[in-house]
Order: structure tokens, then sequence, then C-alpha cells
């Protein structure tokens, strides 16, 4: 193994980016769960209130020596829409926010600048909020792998497809 770094992100259904994400070359493990809430192990059927404060998030376990944090930023970045405050498509909720929780300083900085590099491709500004990672709670069984193991599915087809597609469009070279 290379050198093994940790991210934590979120851009609405978790599902959504960890269907990006798990294509990629590099990505070492990835769980779906819960970040940047106020109660312990939070039940998905809580999150979906909103009350939680929880935010759906992907934690991922990547080799810097295949993909580097800006890429992989870069990448979730431009998989969602950034722009939109506790919402993505069809799926409204603070639960849905963008985010990105940072691990260390030099994450903060390679964020702050990513955020820069992207604004430009966007008509509004970016709303996604930029916190320092505290703890992650790891989702349900059913919610890991979603995606491959529901590609039938109606959610996965309207919604997940289009950004696996644009991914593959974007960035081929960066696929697994």
């Amino acid at each position: 193994m290379g050198n093994l770094s940790t991210a934590t992100f979120g851009g609405g259904c978790f599902w959504c980016i960890e269907a990006v994400i798990q294509r990629l070359k590099g990505i070492e493990s990835l769980k779906s769960g819960y970040s940047d809430g106020f109660i312990k192990n939070p039940p998905y059927r809580e999150v979906c209130t909103g009350r939680t404060g929880h935010a759906e998030v992907i934690q991922v376990t990547f080799d810097t020596d295949i993909i580097s944090y800006h890429d992989l930023i870069s990448i979730f970045m431009t998989s969602h829409d950034p722009t939109t405050l506790n919402r993505q498509g069809g799926d409204s909720g603070t639960q849905y926010r963008s985010i990105i929780l940072y691990h260390d300083e030099t994450q903060k900085e390679i964020a702050e600048q990513v955020f820069e590099e992207v604004k430009p491709i966007f008509d509004d500004p970016i709303v996604t909020q930029l916190k320092p990672f505290e703890v992650f709670y790891e989702a349900e069984d059913y919610h890991q792998n979603y995606y491959n193991e529901n590609q039938e599915a109606g959610y996965c087809q309207m919604v997940i497809d289009p950004k696996v597609q644009k991914l593959k469009k974007m960035y081929a070279d960066k696929l697994a």
C-alpha cells in the first residue's frame, strides 16, 4: 500500500457521491455515513428528519501516490452542485448540504484552493461548508455500495447514472 489518507465530504445523498468516488483509481475504502451532527450514532430515519444536524457524507481512504486530495476534492466539487444550500436535485434538507470536513490544515488549504479554481464554472456562489472533521458514524449496511447493488432502481437510473456518466466524460483518466 502507498501513502494512505482520509477524506470526509458530502454533497447531497451519499449514494450519489459514493457511486462517483468509488470509481476512481486510488480509492482503498469508502463508507457512507453521517457527520457534523449533535447526537451519537444517529439512525438514518432520524437523520432524514434534519433534526440531528448531521449531513450524509462519505469517508474515503485513498492512496495519495495514485490520487491527490486536490484531485479528489476537484472531482467532488464538480460532481454535484455546490451552489445550492441544503439541496441536491429533489433531495432537500440540511442533511443534504454540501460539506467538506477537513482532517488537517493542509486539507483545509487545498479545499479553499479548489473552491477558487472551480468558482468560474458556476453561475452562483459556492455554499459548500468547510469545517474541521470531528466524528464519522457509518450508515446502515443497506446504504453501503448502494448504486452498485441497485442499478436497476429508479433513483439510481434517474439521479445517479447521469453523475457517473459525467464522471466518465470529465475524468476518464482517473477511473479505476
